[in-house]
């Protein structure tokens, strides 16, 4: 019964919009495969855009760094990069507060500061529907410096999510171990997991599979590659179910790391969504579910539909894709029905 309630909410959701390949993998605790299901050729090994549940692998990173005594989540940016270098970064009602942002404040997305990837007119997203191009890290920064931040870094219990967070936190891990970003991975997470199909892309010489705006098909390889902190990981649903289990069980850091719960609401915009440690969760007993569920999802979802949650109260794990990035919203909807779901 619970394999035939999976299954008709997977084909209900791809009849519902314009999806053309998906594929859903579902555990329980002890790595026994619950559901699995695929389709448009799609495989648990196909190749997939994690999107922005790479901000988990980063979060990864900086957990093994802070074990290993390179970092502290009280460290300041002021201790990597030089003061003029920061200057106007982060602006609130006149007010310089570059130099105070933390290490925490970046993780936690509570740094207040502006997410130039969904904000303005011609924003970062609009930009890559249209065209590929390779966004700097510098041009990053000097984008975010033209907007105006939220509130003040840790204001009370206030949160936003911003794609900058973790392009910061990325070209900190390399500047802290000296190396690539794409290395860093490779040693303290695939290598480390045996995720032999997970990679950062360097080069159009790897395989970078496309995405779907709408009925679009989008080649954005240089895109892909800018945004290696915060959404550039290439990966398949088997290897994300690898990474989901060894985030939470503690597997790639000490387990207390995310014993720090200061999970905090996100702009309305990302309802019913909170952050903690890079990942988010999701109440499930709350106004979204109609308060007919219980317990918490955590893991992150991306912009081009991947997903990868635990479920807590019920001790599985659901990772896929949808592959539509017009939708974006789709998969923590979808994760949620299926928690629902569960007997």
């Amino acid at each position: 019964m619970r394999t035939k309630s999976y299954d008709d909410l997977f084909d209900a959701y791809i009849q519902k919009k314009m999806i053309y390949e998906s594929v859903v993998l579902i555990e329980n605790g002890t790595g026994e495969t619950i559901f699995s299901k695929a389709y448009g050729g799609k495989t648990v090994n196909s190749p997939i855009v994690a999107a922005s549940i790479t901000k988990m692998f980063t979060a990864a990173c900086i957990f093994t760094l802070i074990q290993s005594g390179y970092l502290t989540l009280d460290d300041s940016l002021s201790d990597f990069y030089e003061p003029a270098y920061l200057k106007g970064l982060h602006v609130y009602k006149g007010k310089d507060y570059s130099c105070e942002l933390k290490i925490s404040d970046l993780l936690y997305q509570t740094s207040g500061l502006a997410d130039i990837y969904e904000e303005g007119k011609n924003n970062i997203k609009k930009q890559a529907v249209r065209s590929d191009t390779f966004i700097t890290f510098e041009k990053n920064i000097a984008l975010t410096k033209e907007k105006e931040a939220h509130f003040p870094p840790g204001y009370k219990m206030n949160a936003h999510y911003a794609d900058i967070n973790y392009n910061i936190l990325g070209d900190i891990i390399e500047k802290v171990t000296k190396c690539p970003l794409e290395s860093v991975f490779e040693k303290y997470i695939f290598s480390k997991m045996h995720m032999s199909e997970t990679y950062l892309p360097v080069s159009e010489k790897e395989h970078i599979p496309m995405v779907r705006y709408g009925d679009r098909q989008l080649y954005r390889p240089q895109f892909i590659m800018s945004s290696k902190a915060s959404g550039g990981c290439i990966t398949t649903a088997k290897d994300l179910m690898i990474f989901i289990q060894a985030f939470f069980r503690g597997e790639l850091f000490d387990k207390k790391m995310l014993d720090l719960k200061r999970y905090r609401k996100l702009q309305m915009s990302m309802f019913p969504v909170c952050y903690g440690s890079g990942y988010m969760r999701i109440k499930m007993g709350g106004f979204s579910t109609s308060f007919l569920g219980k317990g918490d999802l955590t893991g992150h979802s991306g912009s081009t539909g991947s997903f990868a949650f635990y479920y807590p109260d019920k001790e599985l794990f659901f990772v896929g894709d949808f592959n539509q990035m017009k939708y974006p919203a789709l998969p923590v909807r979808f994760v949620m029905q299926l928690a629902m779901s569960a007997p």
